[in-house]
This record gives C-alpha cells, sequence and structure tokens, in this order.
C-alpha cells in the first residue's frame, strides 16, 4: 500500500521561478490605477466638468481604463498567458455578461408593455 497509485505525487504544477512581473511593472500599474482613480474624484468632488453627463461618460471611460490596467498589470492577462486560454475564458465571460446585462435591460425597459397590454391606449372593455 505504500506505492503511489495516483502517478503525480511528485510532480508539482506551480511554478514558483518565474515571476509573472516585475518590480517596476508593479510599479507602473500601481501609479496608473492611482491616476485613473485620481481623475475622477477630482471631476466629481472638485466640481470641474458642469455637464454631469459628461464627468459620468468620462469617469466610465476612466473606470474602463482602470479594469484594462489591472487586467494587464496585475492579472496578467495576455494572449500568451496559458496558450491563450485566459484570453478565450475572458471573451466567453465578456459575452455572456454583456448578453446578460442587455438582455436584463430590455425586459426592464418594455416591461410597462408586456405587463399590461391595453391600459395605455385607453380602450375600454
Amino acid at each position: 500500500m505504500s506505492a503511489d497509485t495516483h502517478g503525480h505525487a511528485g510532480h508539482h504544477h506551480d511554478d514558483h521561478g518565474a515571476p509573472h512581473s516585475t518590480r517596476g511593472g508593479y510599479i507602473t500599474g500601481f501609479l496608473l490605477s492611482v491616476v485613473l482613480t485620481a481623475i475622477p474624484f477630482a471631476i466629481v468632488m472638485g466640481g470641474w466638468i458642469a455637464d454631469t453627463r459628461l464627468a459620468v461618460g468620462i469617469c466610465a471611460a476612466l473606470a474602463v481604463a482602470q479594469i484594462l490596467v489591472h487586467m494587464v498589470y496585475f492579472l496578467h492577462m495576455n494572449s500568451k498567458s496559458e496558450q491563450g486560454w485566459t484570453m478565450m475564458a475572458l471573451i466567453f465571460t465578456v459575452i455572456i455578461v454583456v448578453i446578460a446585462l442587455t438582455g436584463s435591460l430590455w425586459v426592464m425597459y418594455h416591461m410597462n408593455l408586456n405587463m399590461m397590454p391595453g391600459m395605455g391606449s385607453g380602450s375600454g372593455m
């Protein structure tokens, strides 16, 4: 019973020898994250932009940029890692989230028409 029954007892799959990034890469990611956080904070708290829609649009664009910075510098997402499977998983996840959000918004937008057909037309029964 002392024999290895699984055949992989001495094999480790973690590659602890090769770092994912350098110290400079982490510092660059951190500085970009700080800047991409400080700009929307200053826009909102400082009242730099009077138009609310423009301010929300800029903050949303900077939020997307921050997501990309985190994915590249901290999560090390690129097309080369794990033979591209992490990128494929990300693309699949984004597609599913877009379908779910779009479907939810479409249902909520048309909910009044779907719940009570004929109520808004004023026709009597």
